[in-house]
């Protein structure tokens, strides 16, 4: 499977598009807003440059899409008139792979563009958009042309399935059943890709430039812990069930594995360390519900249509994510049962226990 020929989340604005199945991501923008608000105020307020170039990694496409660049325009844009100063040029740079919805994206510009018009008012900067294809596990832009990057559930995508998971049949990803060789194979992709990342951010952004980056992680040391696994775990039922009752080949699940890793804290410092570049600002950890529609976890008190709802809204969420990456292993045909499945699952173990993702954002500095 080619990750970077494959991998985008649902386009479009139907029932199972990211669209319409991204509040959880939106939930983790708005918790994370106090670290990238001060990132954007420390770079402008210390640099006050003519032209400010924003790019976001991993847009996507949807509401979700221009959030942050339109509040760092916002934040700039409130500092200038405080200060009595000119406003900077914006422009905003949206990367994603070539398979991401960018035509729902430049669709949408129009009224994003109409909306800051009329918030920031007379004497604002002008703001220009441009969509920028690619994998972010290479050069995307020319060197010291960016000011700041962010992205926000993107980074834990690494660029292919690692290579050497013949052994790990019956999961679909780390569990607490794979083998050592799995969980290293895993952590080694991610250390060339993030390294790679790095260095490439670093030659892109200008000196005092600055990254906001915000991905899946998890708490502990072991990296097939449920914090991280859990949620694949459970799809890894679904299709092992299916392949049982014969609807699909049980050497197909046996050769599915998901490209991505849920890094600790200590494995992203350890990695901005070597390859020297950043100096570390600031690094938090925050943690939400796998269903972005219930506030808080109520043990018993969730009744079984409750319950029943949750299990449809992770679903839903999960297959606006990992769609396009399942039908391109199984075909398309068996993707509503996978989901209808994988629905149940979850809720059962929801009306169990409680359940969330942790989140790691991590505020960087181009050192020198």
């Amino acid at each position: 499977m080619e990750v970077v020929q494959v991998l985008h989340m649902n386009g479009g604005v139907g029932a199972t598009s990211y669209a319409n199945n991204s509040l959880l991501q939106k939930k983790v923008i708005t918790m994370t807003k106090p670290i990238w608000e001060e990132a954007i105020t420390k770079l402008y307020t210390t640099s006050f440059p003519a032209k400010l170039v924003i790019a976001d990694l991993g847009c996507s496409s949807g509401p979700n899409t221009l959030l942050v660049a339109s509040e760092f325009i916002k934040i700039v844009s409130n500092i200038c008139k405080k200060l009595g100063s000119q406003s900077p040029e914006f422009q905003v740079l949206l990367n994603d792979l070539p398979g991401n919805d960018f035509n729902t994206i430049f669709r949408s510009l129009p009224s994003v563009q109409e909306k800051l018009r009329k918030q920031m008012g007379c004497g604002a900067g002008h703001c220009f958009f441009s969509g920028v294809p690619g994998s972010f596990y290479g050069r995307l832009f020319p060197g010291k042309s960016v000011n700041i990057f962010h992205s926000s559930y993107s980074l834990h995508w690494l660029s292919q399935v690692p290579e050497g998971l013949e052994s790990n049949k019956g999961n679909i990803f780390m569990a607490s059943t794979s083998p050592p060789c799995v969980l290293k194979a895993y952590y080694q992709q991610f250390q060339k890709d993030f390294s790679l990342f790095l260095k490439c951010r670093s030659e892109e952004l200008v000196a005092g430039g600055r990254m906001v980056l915000t991905l899946l992680g998890r708490r502990s040391d072991d990296p097939s812990s449920k914090e991280c696994s859990y949620i694949w775990e459970l799809m890894a039922i679904a299709l092992n069930e299916m392949a049982s009752e014969g609807i699909i080949e049980e050497e197909k699940v046996d050769s599915f594995n998901i490209p991505v890793y849920s890094p600790s804290p200590s494995e992203i410092k350890c990695e901005v360390m070597k390859e020297g570049s950043f100096e570390i600002d600031r690094t938090e950890i925050t943690q939400v519900n796998w269903d972005a529609y219930n506030n808080e976890f109520k043990g018993g008190n969730v009744s079984q249509l409750q319950s029943q709802d949750r299990g449809y809204n992770v679903a839903q969420c999960i297959r606006a994510v990992a769609e396009p990456l399942l039908i391109s292993h199984f075909g398309e045909a068996i993707i509503d049962e996978v989901f209808s499945k994988y629905g149940k699952i979850v809720a059962d173990r929801m009306a169990k226990e409680k359940t969330e993702f942790v989140n790691i954002t991590i505020s960087l500095v181009k050192s020198g």
